[in-house]
């Protein structure tokens, strides 16, 4: 179960920077109402989404489109909210544009993919909550894993998620050109 916790004043970007200096292994969150989530992750999500990470390292390597972060980097979303997927990629053109100092804060947007691997502190709903909203915010492709469950749901703008059970791999294409979600290495250890 995620803790929410209401303040008087929503918490700052530096401020929930620091919390995160301060308290790690916590991911720290602020939803859009200006909340500060706090949801730690168990060995099993943690070992899936270092899997997703690596996938997704592994595919940028040959011509570097974009680059490619791990769960405890946040994004602060055009709606107030700071997010943190448990796997993300930004297009090259985009941070490119951004100054040194400007990569050292929190992210100035929606990664363009953003992965969520279902945990024991999160719940389906709540997870399927977050997919809307980074699509909302401009992610142009979600991915939500279901390991006990052995599902993928695949959001995008303005359509049906896509659902795989029992799959063996995921294409995202268009969005991530030639990428491959191996699932069998995210459902085994």
């Amino acid at each position: 179960m995620a803790i929410t916790l209401k303040h008087t004043r929503p918490v700052t970007d530096d401020e929930l920077l620091e919390l995160s200096r301060q308290n790690p292994g916590y991911q720290f969150e602020r939803s859009a109402k200006g909340e500060l989530i706090v949801t730690p992750a168990g060995m099993e999500s943690g070992r899936a989404s270092g899997e997703v990470v690596g996938q997704l390292r592994d595919w940028n390597q040959s011509d570097r489109p974009g680059v490619v972060f791990d769960s405890s980097t946040g994004f602060r979303m055009p709606d107030g909210s700071v997010l943190s997927p448990d796997a993300s990629w930004v297009r090259r053109d985009r941070w490119d544009a951004l100054t040194i100092e400007d990569r050292k804060k929190l992210g100035p947007f929606c990664p363009d993919a953003v992965f969520e691997i279902r945990s024991e502190s999160n719940t389906l709903a709540e997870l399927r909550d977050k997919m809307r909203a980074y699509l909302a915010n401009g992610a142009r492709v979600g991915v939500l894993v279901d390991p006990d469950r052995r599902t993928v749901e695949v959001y995008r703008p303005g359509r049906e998620p896509e659902m795989h059970q029992d799959s063996k791999t995921v294409s995202l294409d268009p969005e991530l050109a030639g990428f491959i979600l191996n699932l069998e290495s995210l459902f085994t250890a």
